[in-house]
């Protein structure tokens, strides 16, 4: 009697303390459409991983997308009755109340599946009565509005798996490198195993306590009859496989990852780095691949040039372990490829070294021939003898494996940048904005305000054009002195040619193509500061000021490589402002598209126009608007025409190597050599390289445009105009292409002994007249200005 009243009295409390926790309950409502803490993935045009940003990996997956064997693993660990009891498991918590009967100790509690889900999604881990109560109660709810798989999946996706990696899809990535349909028994158990303590059993912490959690699965899955006895014990003697993989980028792109980072960062705060973002970037895989090694290479080569600047530390190693130099050589990551390596021992003919990776290496003379000692950027010591002349025991230096083998190396201090654009519509196809991200996170493509020198005088030159000016229009390439104020004083201005020479009356045609300062500084003048600059701000590179005096014609305003690029893009596209991107669109977690650039984009014909308003957005395609024109047609095809000179005859000569003919482009130096610059293109693509160092000081002697920037933009050039056929620039109505006197630049007449071809505006062919270049000193004629 004594005992049934005492039963009645605790079924009355239960149900009392049940009736006081239900109200204070959470909605399991939330549980149908569960917001995962996923990180932010930026891949490029084709799907390719950049990056991933986020304190948690998370790879959500449906339940349909989880193999059996993984279920079956995880119910056999857990909870061999889901599938059969409510949410709460009677026989499970009545094992739980006998033992703390026995022992006073409380064990587990018998959570099945659906309590840990409850209390993982609304509960904290306090071992009370009260929280274990609230815990059942959630069950029974979660039961009754959610299917046995849905719980399933909840419980697979959202528990911590170690390593920051959370679910089951992260976990099989986390710790295999794998998707979970290419794990083997022996992986999807250790998997498993970690859901009853993912710190403990975890198989890169505590492999041997991991393979015992992961041969009790095992075990528990064959007894259930899940796993028969012979794969039982094959996946029981299987090694510990698991190690750590982060997740790695597919392509080389931290710097426009980074970019778009920063750019939703500005609108989403800290929650962007949970919401399961799938940012796709507008970059193609081999071209950003091909122009990140370009620009590693050709920065490498210029610091080679220049000379050894010695170890990067020393360190006194007598008396040292291999496994006490591996921890000193760790202190120096691998930047750019550039491995570093310990010197172990050294003589004339050779040196031994030890390899962060772990690896051993010989250095001949044959892989340092190149290192003589760097004394600044104009001068270096004599080439090496022996080996020891360069290297020292305990020197801790740079090297890269290359098919002679391992070669000394140096990572270098002069920075590069380099972008390239699809002139059509702004596409942004590859951009590096340093040697190596990790090793330098300033962008130089973006960030990097730098005078373009040289590079800039095409915008001048087209002012000219819009001025009335021709491609034959004589000026007089000779000294120029000009009275200025400099910091307040005045002072005369004496600009040079980077020759040091003059070569008096000069078409304008060959006057771009050759670079020629003195004759930039006379068109400006002639045209007016003012005129040009109104009309270089229709190009919309920059908003910064540029300079209001005879300067201009040097570039001696400042822009960034981007800007540069974007302001080509006009004359490449026949005349059109289109806007840089680099976002194509983004998708959230369930792959709905949030968002999707309409770019601007350059139409030459009506029906081209048309055929872009017309089009209907969908997922994955990307739409256009007509773009703004900025400048005449026949203004850029001359300036396209005589850019293809720079090429042809000027300083950027070297490019006839890539063996067409529809290129163009132009060289850029800035004074001393502090900067130099290469933009070239056709009608397809845009790319602007730049080089120099983030302390404005010389690159040296001889180190221009032409000689330092071209070569990193013919390497990537060469795999981007691969699959890009050789088109013809197109002519506008109304042009005339006449044969001329190379000398006067008036049109050929009988007595013409040097000719050439002009492309004039209608109206603007130039009469026939026999004059004659001017002697020296004598006056020149009012034709040539």
């Amino acid at each position: 009697m004594a005992v049934s009243a005492l039963l009645l009295l605790g079924v009355v409390f239960l149900l009392g303390l049940a009736l006081y926790v239900l109200p204070g309950l959470p909605s399991i409502d939330e549980l149908k459409a569960v917001d995962y803490h996923v990180p932010l993935r930026v891949y490029s045009s084709s799907g390719a991983l950049l990056a991933e940003f986020g304190e948690k990996r998370r790879i959500p997956l449906e339940i349909n997308e989880i193999p059996e064997k993984l279920k079956s693993a995880v119910i056999a660990a857990e909870d061999d009755r889901f599938y059969e009891h409510p949410g709460v498991d009677y026989q499970g918590l009545l094992r739980a109340a006998f033992k703390l009967a026995q022992t006073g100790e409380r064990s587990q509690g018998g959570s099945t599946i659906t309590m840990q889900v409850a209390r993982n999604f609304f509960l904290n881990r306090e071992r009370t009565f009260s929280r274990k109560l609230r815990e059942i109660l959630l069950a029974f709810n979660i039961e009754k509005k959610l299917s046995k798989d849905e719980i399933l999946a909840l419980y697979l996706n959202q528990n911590y798996m170690g390593n920051r990696a959370y679910g089951v899809g992260a976990a099989a990535q986390t710790y295999y490198g794998k998707s979970l349909q290419a794990l083997d028994v022996a992986q999807i158990a250790m998997l498993a195993g970690l859901y009853k303590a993912p710190s403990r059993f975890n198989p890169i912490v505590n492999p041997d306590r991991a393979k015992s959690r992961r041969n009790y699965v095992l075990r528990r899955m064959h007894e259930l009859g899940w796993l028969d006895r012979d794969a039982m014990l094959q996946a029981q003697a299987a090694p510990i496989s698991a190690r750590l993989h982060a997740p790695e980028p597919e392509v080389p792109a931290r710097y426009v990852a980074e970019m778009v980072r920063s750019t939703l960062y500005e609108q989403y705060g800290d929650a962007l780095y949970n919401s399961g973002f799938r940012v796709y970037t507008t970059l193609r895989d081999e071209l950003q691949t091909k122009a990140v090694k370009a620009l590693r290479e050709g920065l490498e080569h210029y610091a080679e040039r220049h000379g050894y600047r010695g170890p990067e530390k020393h360190y006194d190693i007598a008396g040292l372990s291999l496994e006490e130099i591996g921890h000193l050589v760790a202190n120096h990551p691998e930047f750019g490829g550039l491995q570093a390596a310990m010197v172990l021992s050294v003589d004339k003919q050779a040196a031994s070294i030890y390899l962060a990776d772990g690896g051993s290496a010989v250095l001949t003379l044959e892989a340092m021939q190149w290192a003589r000692p760097y004394i600044n950027e104009d001068e270096r010591g004599p080439r090496p003898t022996a080996v020891d002349q360069v290297l020292q025991a305990g020197d801790v230096i740079r090297v890269k494996e290359t098919q002679q083998g391992w070669m000394l190396s140096q990572i270098p201090h002069v920075e590069g940048a380099l972008v390239s654009m699809a002139p059509k519509d702004g596409r942004i196809l590859a951009l590096v904005g340093g040697f190596d991200y990790f090793y330098s996170r300033f962008n130089r493509a973006t960030q990097a305000v730098r005078q373009p020198g040289s590079s800039f005088k095409p915008f001048v030159y087209s002012a000219a054009l819009a001025k009335g000016l021709t491609p034959a229009t004589l000026f007089n390439d000779a000294p120029i002195v000009e009275l200025t104020e400099i910091s307040g004083e005045s002072a005369f201005w004496r600009p040079e040619n980077y020759s040091g020479r003059f070569f008096g009356p000069t078409r304008m045609r060959v006057a771009l193509a050759k670079s020629r300062n003195l004759v930039s500084i006379r068109l400006l003048r002639k045209i007016g500061v003012n005129f040009a600059l109104r009309h270089v701000q229709r190009f919309r590179m920059t908003e910064r000021p540029l300079p209001e005096d005879l300067s201009l014609a040097l570039g001696t305003g400042a822009m960034t490589p981007l800007e540069l690029a974007s302001g080509y893009a006009v004359f490449a596209n026949q005349g059109f402002r289109v806007e840089p991107y680099f976002i194509s669109r983004i998708e959230d977690r369930q792959g709905n598209v949030i968002f999707q650039e309409v770019p601007s984009v350059a139409c030459n014909d009506q029906s081209e126009c048309d055929a872009l308003v017309a089009e209907e957005p969908t997922a994955g395609q990307r739409l256009g608007k007509p773009a703004e024109r900025v400048l005449d047609r026949e203004n850029a095809y001359q300036m396209v025409s005589m850019m293809q000179d720079v090429i042809r005859i000027g300083t950027g000569h070297r490019a006839r190597k890539l063996g067409r003919k529809d290129l163009a482009g132009k060289t850029g130096t800035t004074n001393d050599q502090r900067d130099a610059w290469f933009t070239g293109f056709n009608q397809d693509i845009v790319t602007t390289v730049w080089v120099g160092f983030d302390q404005l000081r010389p690159l040296g002697k001889n180190e221009t445009g032409g000689r330092l920037a071209l070569p990193i933009w013919m390497d990537y050039m060469q795999t981007a105009l691969a699959s890009i056929p050789e088109r013809r620039w197109p002519k506008p109505k109304g042009m005339v292409t006449v044969k001329i006197d190379a000398e006067t630049g008036l049109r050929a007449g009988p007595s013409t002994k040097k000719f050439a071809f002009e492309t004039f505006r209608a109206g603007r062919v130039p009469e026939q007249a026999a004059l004659s270049v001017a002697p020296e000193g004598a006056a020149l004629p009012e034709q040539i200005f």
